[in-house]
């Protein structure tokens, strides 16, 4: 049918040529800008998903720059620690150097202290001059802030990293379930003999006897046993000279322990013979009628040979033990009967009373009453005792007190730091062998301590690192050393403890825990077993190296201080290596040797962990981050970019649609002039 008022097919090219041309269009806008989705129209979903592809692009990007810029500051701070520990290892030099005292002056020691010093002023520019765009690294203002100092029973405390969460804060909760322990080896107080109560004794004698029935003689103990009385008639004397008529003369001869009584005729008396023996030195002689004649001429009395008597005093300890053997008792002459004892040097001093002869009982009394921890004991108690004309020789308790080993004995101790041999003889006692020990404690690390006799032998240190080993070389066969010993061979044990819940390493008296969301190491007291907790409320350096701003895609670090105040532990800070100090090299040079190697210790960890976060942590996070990005961008740009391809074989399409319809379109508008034949 045709029509005029109604050109349809008119309208269907026109429609038909739009299409093309919004399909020509659609492929010019698309090849022009490389994008499939250039409108919302061209793809919803697909714009949504590429919008949020492109922000987590931009976020990753970001995160990578402060990857980059995170290891940028730890390479910063890591150049600065290398110097740091330079310096370190100079003091330490400096240390061993100005302990060998005996070949430096007093001078060269303190050229070196100058020398300490100066590294230490080093040290503290170092700490407060590293920076990084302002910040500083090394001064403590990038360590975690927490009150774990408030912690009576932690010695020590290093938080190398923490995730405090959306809070800002986490709490550690530390339950140590068995305390550390020292290597440790005993000896029972078998090994040495008895214990008793230290004694030792002298006697001294003196004799009786009766001249002429009633002449009673008693001599003091410096004239010697068996003393012979022989009566001579004379009219000389032992010198030659005249004897009077009626004179007595008594000579005593010490070579032949005699004396000799010379009498002229029958007018001497006994009272005579009596003054004569009374008048020779350590003689008395009492009783005699004094008017009896002696006949010497007629009838010469008879030959007497005097009795000896023995006094003893034996002297012993109040208190039973070692520490009374090999106490010299020294006898000395003064005014009264006294008696003093001198710990240190092991005397007992016993004054004896010069001024006339002493009883055993007398010298007894003095020593019970003096309250010097000895007792004294008088036996026979009939002799005297003429101080000093008979002297006393110095004597001895000897080994009578007990507690010493029985046999000679040589053995081998092995610590954690070293070994050494010891060689006792029999009579040593526990306090001398524990002396021995601890004299080398710190070349074995072993110390000994006496109990009752009890040898304890402990390592210094804890832990499973400690070891106490005792190796038996010889022993007499008497010994009983050996058998004493509960091992040969002792290792330590570390702290056992759980932090938050989770299973914390131990070594020694130090708990370490290393998990995602906290790094740390505390020491607690030797041998501490008591629970604490504590809070960490901020701090730390604080990276972001995720595309989300979430805890779990932050890391902090903490960096301590490395001024002289802070670095240190459990043996001291470096300050105190200063001039004046405690531990400075004049005044304790093992001391700060100690202090030196703790820190030395501490940096090195510091630059381990600080070269671990920036190879592990950083670069890796950089090179996943890379990856991720890449990958990101290939997603967005199948969602968005064009195939450039396909668009032009679009285009192409297009280009002839819209040609063959604009043709069409012209073909149809001249339909209606066929009308005109019609009505022609």
């Amino acid at each position: 049918m045709t029509r005029i008022n109604t050109n349809v097919p008119s309208l269907i090219a026109q429609n038909r040529l739009q299409d093309s041309n919004n399909s020509l269009q659609e492929s010019l806008t698309r090849l022009s800008t490389g994008l499939r989705i250039n409108s919302g129209a061209d793809d919803p979903a697909g714009l949504i998903a590429s919008e949020a592809l492109r922000s987590e692009i931009t976020g990753l990007n970001k995160a990578i720059s402060n990857t980059k810029r995170a290891s940028q500051i730890i390479s910063t701070a890591d150049s600065a620690l290398g110097q740091v520990s330079s310096l370190l290892g100079d003091i330490r030099g400096l240390v061993v150097e100005a302990a060998n005292s005996g070949a430096l002056s007093d001078d060269e020691i303190a050229a070196n202290q100058l020398q300490v010093d100066s590294s230490l002023e080093a040290l503290n520019r170092i700490a407060q001059t590293t920076t990084f765009q302002g910040r500083k690294l090394l001064d403590g203002s990038l360590d975690f802030v927490s009150n774990v100092g408030e912690v009576a029973s932690v010695t020590d405390a290093q938080i190398d990293q923490a995730n405090l969460g959306a809070t800002g804060t986490v709490s550690v909760d530390v339950n140590i379930t068995a305390a550390a322990e020292k290597a440790k080896i005993t000896s029972a107080s078998t090994a040495f003999s008895a214990s008793a109560q230290a004694n030792t004794s002298f006697t001294f004698g003196t004799q009786t006897g009766t001249l002429e029935t009633d002449i009673d003689i008693t001599t003091d103990s410096s004239i010697a046993a068996g003393t012979e009385f022989t009566f001579l008639d004379s009219t000389t004397k032992e010198d030659g000279s005249a004897l009077a008529a009626g004179d007595v003369e008594a000579v005593y001869d010490e070579d032949t322990n005699t004396v000799t009584i010379r009498g002229n005729g029958d007018t001497a008396t006994r009272g005579d013979v009596q003054t004569a023996v009374d008048g020779l030195d350590g003689f008395t002689a009492s009783g005699a009628t004094a008017a009896t004649v002696v006949t010497f001429n007629s009838s010469t009395p008879a030959d007497v040979t005097l009795t000896a008597v023995e006094s003893e005093l034996t002297i012993t300890a109040d208190t039973a033990g070692y520490k009374f053997n090999d106490v010299t008792v020294s006898f000395v002459g003064g005014a009264t009967n006294d008696a003093a004892y001198d710990a240190t040097a092991k005397t007992l001093t016993v004054t004896i009373d010069n001024t006339a002869p002493q009883t055993a009982a007398d010298i007894a009394a003095a020593i019970g009453a003096a309250g010097v921890g000895f007792t004294a004991v008088a036996t026979n108690d009939t002799a005297e005792l003429d101080f000093p004309n008979t002297p006393i020789e110095d004597i001895s308790t000897g080994a009578t007190g007990g507690e010493i080993l029985n046999d000679d004995l040589v053995f081998e101790l092995t610590g954690t730091t070293g070994s050494e041999t010891f060689n006792f003889k029999a009579g040593a006692n526990a306090d001398q062998i524990a002396a021995a020990i601890n004299l080398v404690s710190d070349a074995t690390g072993v110390t000994a301590t006496n109990t009752s006799n009890s040898l304890s032998f402990d390592t210094s240190a804890y832990g499973s690192d400690s070891l106490a080993a005792i190796d038996i070389i010889s022993e007499g066969a008497s010994g009983s050393f050996a058998a004493s010993l509960d091992s040969r061979r002792n290792v330590g044990s570390d702290i056992v403890a759980q932090i938050n819940g989770t299973s914390a390493s131990g070594k020694g008296n130090t708990l370490s825990l290393n998990t995602a969301t906290l790094d740390l190491s505390l020491s607690v007291t030797e041998g501490s077993t008591t629970d604490f907790s504590f809070n960490i409320t901020g701090g730390g350096a604080k990276f972001q190296l995720g595309g989300s701003v979430v805890s779990n895609q932050q890391a902090r670090l903490g960096i301590g201080s490395v001024s002289t105040g802070k670095l240190g532990g459990t043996s001291g800070r470096l300050y105190e290596l200063g001039s004046g100090q405690g531990k400075s090299l004049a005044n304790d040079a093992a001391g700060a040797a100690e202090i030196v190697d703790e820190v030395i210790n501490k940096v090195t960890s510091l630059r381990g962990r600080l070269g671990a976060f920036q190879a592990t942590t950083l670069e890796s996070n950089l090179v996943s981050l890379n990856d991720t990005v890449a990958n990101l961008q290939e997603a967005e740009s199948s969602i968005r970019d064009a195939d450039f391809a396909a668009e032009s074989a679009k285009l192409t399409r297009a280009q002839i649609l819209v040609q063959s319809g604009t043709n069409v379109l012209a073909l149809a508008n001249q339909n209606p002039q066929n009308v005109l034949s019609l009505i022609r």
